[in-house]
């Protein structure tokens, strides 16, 4: 991760837990969380704020990584240890991360581009599949 978007994602964090869960910037009014992973290759925690969707009973993410042709690193850190934190709002728990099959994946990522045009214009991006990620409350 390079060093600005490093800067940028520490502000992000730091904003998002002084004011429970509420930034404001370019993720104002967005449901925003915060995805602690342990690192594939270092086995360090690491905090990334996303954008996600509420499916009922799971939040969804989504590996768009700005519409980058590789997978952002917290995608392969929970490949390779797919019990993750969650901080949302007020709220911090324990979650397991799987990743979303074909159809449920175009149908939820669907549902994300409804909500957040943005995640379109990743798609149009680049020529990978994003990948969709499940979190479910242990």
């Amino acid at each position: 991760m390079s060093n600005e978007l490093q800067t940028f994602n520490e502000q992000i964090i730091t904003e998002f837990r002084a004011n429970n869960g509420v930034v404001g910037g370019p993720f104002e009014g967005a449901p925003l969380l915060l995805l602690g992973t342990t690192g594939a290759k270092s086995g360090q925690p690491r905090i990334n704020p996303l954008a996600y969707l509420d499916d009922s009973e799971r939040l969804v993410i989504f590996a768009s990584f700005a519409g980058a042709d590789k997978h952002p690193p917290w995608y392969h850190n929970l490949i390779a240890t797919s019990q993750v934190t969650v901080e949302v709002g007020p709220d911090k728990y324990q979650a397991q991360a799987s990743v979303v099959d074909e159809p449920d994946r175009s149908a939820l990522y669907e549902r994300m581009v409804q909500a957040m045009p943005t995640f379109g214009e990743y798609r149009e991006k680049t020529e990978r599949v994003i990948p969709v990620v499940a979190l479910s409350r242990n």
